[in-house]
């Protein structure tokens, strides 16, 4: 089933050995001009056959560098190095990825949120593949949305042409491809009630605002979240609309505009470099990232562990964890056997749950200290693994980390499938309960 019909036209895409793909459809209209900070627009339909074969643009974002040394993860070596995988950059981001078993109907969905801080990444990096899923009988979606101060701007202008609502436009270009996924995806052999959301850090932070609005409501069957959501994490950070207003204050300041039409006229490269400027500005105040959601009324009704307290999350499946050199882990803290307040955080999301009457969540602990260097467990790093891409990594890998992989990638597949990882030839994983408060170790045999 190369060629498709969806509600907006016929789609045509490539079959390879293990499964069909789909790149570059797009779920909205381009956000250029006017629609620049404005919220997505639906997709006009098209006339004739949409040829989905190549990779879309990339959001703008900043260009991933090599830190100094001893200062960071190397992630323009690690995920941004091949550039083959590197599109351009343009406003005309709106646009998924799929890729779909060869056969079968009704098939769960896996919905992919790239992570990034929200200011980078894109749906189609190197380390993103959706061959294993397929194999395994899984649709996966990968989408590309609006960054940083495209994504996340608020001024009296924006929030008076968008009925008063915030300038949650990343976040609102989620739930754009979601319902676009929701609505389309049985012209791909997918079942719109079996859909999984997942993503790692930001993209962790955006299922978390996913199953924290009333907007994705009954579209989501499952969320797993990966190195960022949780509950009294010190991670997510509730923002408010006067704050948000602040920033976007300050960076109409800097751009010299006088109002929203002038912003408009700015170049991208001339709103990239402002939105650098205004790093130093947000730490200064104690704003941690400067583009993010708001609590609007409308994407988010209330602060992220209210949420979770008033039972306002779907009851639904959930996975949730972190990695062993985790952001928040310190050398002094490993060297105590201690965990990060994101670790805890993932264990008090599963039990929060419990106590309110719902399942506790299957809470995981990936400590692969990968080959290469003395990075160890670094944030991002279980990727390869869940992605079932190791190939692509320049890092050298063992036999065990190839079973590890396919053990991740299984446990993901019949999560996604289920709502429980386990399976046949699986170590059994059990829930994170008030009884065991049960942690799934991902990593190599010893």
């Amino acid at each position: 089933m190369e060629l498709v019909t969806t509600r907006y036209g016929q789609i045509k895409g490539r079959k390879k050995e293990g499964c069909y793909t789909y790149f570059g459809i797009p779920y909205a209209q381009p956000p250029v001009g006017e629609l620049r900070w404005k919220a997505p627009q639906p997709v006009k339909p098209w006339e004739g056959v949409l040829e989905a074969k190549y990779f879309p643009h990339r959001a703008w974002q900043f260009v991933q560098e090599a830190p100094k040394e001893g200062q960071g993860i190397n992630y323009a070596r690690e995920f941004y190095s091949n550039p083959s995988f590197m599109p351009p950059m343009d406003e005309d981001c709106l646009y998924l990825n799929i890729w779909r078993p060869l056969a079968g109907e009704k098939l769960p969905v896996a919905f992919w949120i790239h992570g990034g801080a929200l200011i980078n990444g894109f749906g189609s990096e190197l380390e993103f593949d959706g061959d294993a899923f397929a194999r395994k009988g899984v649709i996966l979606v990968t989408i590309n949305y609006r960054l940083g101060a495209f994504g996340f701007m608020n001024t009296p202008e924006i929030l008076a042409e968008n009925g008063g609502h915030g300038g949650n436009f990343g976040s609102l270009d989620q739930i754009a491809a979601l319902k676009w996924v929701y609505e389309n995806i049985e012209s791909f052999g997918g079942d719109p009630n079996r859909i999984t959301i997942f993503g790692q850090s930001a993209g962790a932070m955006s299922v978390q605002t996913l199953v924290s609005s009333p907007l994705s409501k009954n579209m989501v069957a499952g969320a797993i979240m990966q190195s960022a959501g949780g509950y009294q994490t010190g991670f997510l950070r509730d923002r408010s609309v006067e704050e948000g207003l602040d920033i976007g204050a300050e960076f109409q300041r800097l751009s010299g505009a006088e109002n929203l039409a002038g912003m408009r006229q700015l170049p991208p490269e001339k709103i990239m470099e402002l939105a650098g400027q205004m790093m130093g500005y947000c730490f200064q105040k104690g704003y941690n990232l400067p583009f993010m959601p708001v609590i609007d009324g409308y994407l988010l009704e209330k602060g992220y562990n209210k949420v979770v307290e008033d039972g306002e999350t779907p009851d639904i499946p959930y996975m949730i964890g972190s990695c062993g050199n985790d952001m928040g882990v310190t050398p002094e803290m490993i060297e105590r056997g201690g965990r990060s307040q994101l670790y805890y955080g993932c264990i008090n999301w599963s039990l929060k749950n419990a106590e309110l009457g719902r399942s506790p969540a299957y809470v995981y602990y990936f400590d692969r200290k990968l080959l290469g260097d003395n990075s160890g467990a670094f944030h991002s790093s279980e990727l390869w693994y869940v992605f079932k891409t190791l190939d692509r990594s320049w890092r050298p890998k063992s036999p065990a980390d190839y079973e590890l992989a396919e053990r991740i990638n299984s446990y993901w597949a019949n999560f996604v499938k289920t709502g429980n990882p386990n399976g046949p030839e699986l170590p059994y994983w059990k829930p994170c309960s008030w009884d065991s408060h049960h942690v799934q170790l991902l990593d190599v045999e010893k």
